[in-house]
Order: C-alpha cells, then structure tokens, then sequence
C-alpha cells in the first residue's frame, strides 16, 4: 500500500497531462464562432461546478472555517492568475494553431522553476537546469 501511495502523484500527473491535452482540442473546436471570453467563463462555470462537487463528494466543506487569511489571500491571487492565464489561452487558440500555442503555453514549466529555485528556494540541480534547457529548446524547434 505504502509503494502505491508513493506513485500516486505519477498517476494523477499523467492523468494531468491527458485531461490537459484533451482540454485543448476540445477548446479548439468549440470555441469556434464564439468570443473567447465567453468561452472561458463556460469553461471556468464548469470547472467550478465540477470543483465543488468534489468538495461535496468528498466531505471537505466543513474545512473551509480552517483556512487561514494568508492561504484566502494566495489562493485569490493563484485564481486571478489562474483566470488571466486561460483568458488569454483561449485567445490564443482562436487565433492561432494549437500545435503552436500549447509549445508556448507549456513554457510555463521552465518559467515555474525559475520562479520555484527564486521565491520558494527549492534546489537548482544540474538536471533542473538541463531540463528546463531542453524544455526551452523543443519550445523553440516546436513553433518556427
């Protein structure tokens, strides 16, 4: 059990990396004919709804009177960003190829580890490093 619990991450980050991918060909399709404000604020009503329910699903809305004003403040911030990031993503996919936007739009990995060894003083590894290189690289080769 312990050895399944260890993996579990692996798991839902490939089940990330799946529901990621389908999020953009589905977007792409349906945002055809469609301001793309609008069609992020029915992606968000969806999340959201979907979101909650979870909550519900699981029992954790009695937590909610747990949590401190400093987490209130960094999850309102992480929303805003959160909903500035997929404003603009809708955009970009009404606009552009989505074989291009995504390249783009994954760079944000590199730009999170930037920001992870910075504000959050997590280890700078050779491997970090030659990673997000090659990251930054692929990006490039993938939309010239």
């Amino acid at each position: 059990m312990q050895q399944l619990q260890s993996i579990s991450w692996i798991i839902y980050a490939v089940l990330s990396a799946i529901f990621a991918a389908l999020t953009s060909i589905l977007a792409k399709v349906g945002i055809t004919g469609l301001n793309s404000n609008l069609a992020t604020a029915i992606r968000t009503a969806v999340v959201l709804l979907m979101s909650w329910g979870m909550v519900f699903v699981v029992g954790a809305q009695g937590e909610i009177k747990n949590i401190t004003g400093k987490s209130w403040l960094f999850l309102v911030l992480s929303g805003l960003a959160t909903g500035a990031s997929w404003l603009c993503y809708y955009k970009a996919i009404q606009l552009g190829d989505v074989s291009k936007v995504v390249p783009i739009d994954k760079f944000s990995i590199v730009l999170t580890l930037a920001m992870a060894f910075l504000f959050l003083h997590e280890p700078v590894t050779p491997k970090a490093l030659i990673g997000a290189a090659l990251i930054t690289a692929g990006t490039f080769v993938m939309i010239l």
